[in-house]
């Protein structure tokens, strides 16, 4: 079924991450931080992998993603719905299920045998594809999956994420000048918030990870 009746993004927005907290989708440690992928320091992470692991709050967290996606960007604006290997696959199937498209999906690389595609699914010139995600940092990544899409002849101007961590001014930048809408569920702020509110961490573990969102490279940088 179609999502279509739901609360506005504010709520959507305080609820995903009352949702990240409970299953314990969220660490915050500022005393000993954790490594990214680009190498840096960290005193966040989050693992929205998790969520595939809970049926209640998977369900209701791709009913929120739909109709995100669909009040913004509009009810028939895809043909496809496409996943990021390996993350953003389950989601994408979950979502092209809600909205009753094609799934496909996004490999990071071309596999190197065979027909050495980068697109597994059935894709056709002139889909509007929607790029289904767990997260953004600083929308980076989604470019090289977009760019795939684009190879078929499909178009690609939109991505969806359940996170986007809302710390590095220049992520919807990016995004924007290759054409592509960011539309997500929840920030690192609005975890922050709830996590505040419902006293998840203590106070001296909040006020380290807040001096992080605000100033990251800077925090960043005191701590390589």
């Amino acid at each position: 079924m179609i999502p279509t009746s739901y609360p506005d993004a504010s709520e959507m927005a305080r609820l995903t991450a009352r949702m990240l907290l409970e299953i314990k989708a969220v660490h915050f440690n500022a005393a000993e931080p954790f490594t990214l992928s680009s190498g840096l320091p960290s005193p966040t992470y989050i693992d929205c992998r998790k969520l595939i692991s809970f049926p209640r709050i998977r369900t209701t967290l791709m009913d929120f993603l739909t109709v995100t996606v669909m009040r913004n960007a509009g009810f028939e604006a895809f043909d496809n719905i496409a996943g990021g290997e390996t993350a953003g696959m389950p989601f994408g199937a979950l979502v092209a299920e809600r909205m009753a498209l094609p799934m496909t999906y996004v490999r990071k690389k071309p596999k190197g045998y065979g027909k050495n595609a980068r697109i597994e699914g059935v894709m056709t010139e002139g889909q509007r594809v929607l790029l289904v995600e767990d997260l953004t940092t600083d929308g980076g990544s989604k470019l090289s999956f977009v760019d795939a899409i684009r190879e078929t002849g499909a178009t690609c101007a939109h991505t969806a994420v359940i996170f986007y961590y809302d710390i590095f001014p220049e992520t919807e930048k990016t995004l924007g000048d290759h054409g592509v809408t960011l539309h997500h569920l929840c920030t690192w702020w609005d975890v922050l918030a709830e996590a505040k509110a419902s006293g998840a961490f203590d106070a001296t573990t909040l006020s380290g990870v807040e001096a992080f969102l605000n100033d990251p490279r800077g925090w960043q940088a005191a701590r390589s």
